[in-house]
């Protein structure tokens, strides 16, 4: 999910740590630097939420990761996100909410396909490694083109599975 993001030239990430999302803003951070890209650590997944939401308003494409339970702690920003949409700046901004099936790590088995459903937000959803790296990167252009936050459902199999993958070069980071 972080390399798709990269690939979609993603500018802003922020998220809440908690298995199996974690390892998505350790990832973006770990090239932060190197690729001109802003990635933080929040007090909660709202205020996660509401930075990447900010830097879509301002054109950026931006990215908020949280686990399945965080996604309740967004879910009232969100929900009235998806009603008044990102403007036409040209940003991007993708939800990767990574469900705990089973409850491995987590006190619940929150399925955030009905949350999704609640916030009348677009759900994709991946069945293997590839396809996770290449759907974050097309969710980041239906963002744009629909002017609406995307929300990407990873859950703990894909999430902490090692596969091999076709990685595309990555953009010209060179920006201000």
């Amino acid at each position: 999910i972080a390399r798709g993001a990269m690939e979609a030239e993603v500018q802003f990430a922020a998220g809440y740590p908690g298995t199996p999302s974690s390892e998505i803003i350790e990832t973006l951070a770990d090239a932060a630097k190197r690729l001109n890209i802003h990635a933080e650590w929040s007090t909660n997944e709202k205020v996660a939420a509401e930075c990447a939401a900010a830097a879509a308003f301002a054109g950026l494409r931006s990215i908020v990761t949280m686990k399945n339970a965080g996604l309740s702690v967004a879910l009232d920003f969100l929900t009235h996100l998806s009603y008044t949409g990102l403007g036409n700046r040209g940003g991007a901004m993708l939800a990767a909410v990574c469900d705990d099936p089973n409850a491995h790590s987590s006190g619940d088995e929150t399925d955030s396909r009905w949350l999704a459903q609640f916030a009348s937000a677009p759900l994709l959803e991946a069945s293997s490694v590839q396809e996770a790296k290449d759907i974050t990167k097309w969710a980041f252009d239906l963002s744009t083109e629909f002017e609406c936050f995307v929300i990407l459902r990873g859950y703990t199999r894909l999430c902490h599975a090692s596969s091999t993958v076709k990685l595309n070069e990555l953009p010209n980071f060179d920006r201000r």
